[in-house]
């Protein structure tokens, strides 16, 4: 018998730990729409990636994600490897199933094991682009790494900082928000240097910027109302700083769409985008904080097959 064609790599921990409690019934019901699959539990960071390059160069030729988006930017790093992609031809699937499921907000990707199921049997395929950044670890070194939705430095990085290091029973809405309100009343601004596609180089003191792939991060926030996932190009979204009051105002916006009015804002749109600072500015990259600037972000147009709803039929 040859290597499975179908691997699950399965985070047991997402969604603070509800993963790992459904997965006998999720299994049982994947078997049911998709067939044979060998399944993977995760047991600490990297181990997604890991065990996704591992099947992939073994001959499996679909990888199916069961966690957030932590846990999906990890099985993304995984079809790549220093050289690219180790398999061009491999799709990856979803069941969304965490604290954070902000991809799956832009893409058709469907919330709901009976309909996220249904979208593997049908397995149409879409290519997406994705976002590489190259950063600096706590340790200073020099990194790299892709990621399929919101890459962001400023106060997204501290409240990420922040909420992967609380419990998160309360959902996703409640533990960002709480995390956002929290962190901004001890946020200072940050003030940055940004370059967007090799123009001129501009400093601003920030509250967060967003470097788009997808529209929505930190539990529902749409910072990029206009990011498609295959346009390629990122979708980048400048909140400069403003006073506590001002942002309060404005937080609504952010759940319900606007922020773009705010005179506080400027959105473009980019290939790449440098950035760095003088003080210490922690990155967010989908919902995990993995360094600090100095950062450049790369977009790497129709870079991964992914299996979601077909578009509806035209008129």
């Amino acid at each position: 018998m040859g290597p499975p064609r179908t691997v699950f790599v399965v985070n047991p921990h997402a969604g603070n730990g509800s993963t790992g409690k459904a997965w006998p019934r999720i299994e049982a019901r994947a078997a049911e729409f998709v067939g044979p699959f060998a399944a993977c539990m995760t047991g600490g960071p990297e181990d997604a990636t890991r065990i996704t390059r591992e099947h992939l160069r073994a001959g499996a030729d679909r990888i199916v994600c069961v966690g957030g988006d932590g846990t999906l930017n990890e099985v993304v790093n995984g079809f790549f490897d220093a050289q690219g992609p180790l398999r061009p031809d491999a799709v990856l699937g979803f069941l969304p199933n965490g604290t954070g499921c902000d991809f799956r907000r832009t893409t058709p990707i469907p919330a709901g094991l009976e309909a996220s199921l249904a979208t593997l049997r049908e397995g149409n395929i879409r290519t997406i682009d994705l976002g590489r950044i190259r950063y600096r670890s706590h340790a200073g070194g020099q990194c790299s790494r892709y990621f399929h939705n919101i890459a962001s430095f400023g106060l997204g990085g501290e409240v990420v900082d922040r909420v992967n290091r609380t419990n998160k029973a309360c959902g996703p809405f409640v533990t960002f928000i709480a995390g956002t309100l929290i962190t901004l009343c001890r946020y200072g601004k940050k003030r940055v240097r940004i370059r967007v596609d090799g123009g001129d180089e501009r400093t601003v003191e920030i509250l967060n910027v967003a470097v788009a792939n997808g529209r929505y991060h930190g539990g529902g926030m749409l910072v990029a109302p206009d990011a498609v996932t295959d346009d390629g190009l990122f979708h980048i979204t400048v909140i400069g700083a403003m006073s506590v009051p001002t942002v309060f105002r404005h937080l609504p916006k952010l759940y319900l769409g606007g922020i773009e009015r705010v005179r506080q804002v400027s959105v473009q749109t980019g290939r790449t985008v440098v950035a760095d600072s003088d003080q210490r500015v922690l990155l967010d990259v989908d919902g995990e904080q993995p360094g600090v600037l100095p950062a450049e972000f790369t977009i790497c147009p129709a870079a991964l097959k992914m299996i979601m709803n077909a578009p509806p039929a035209r008129r």
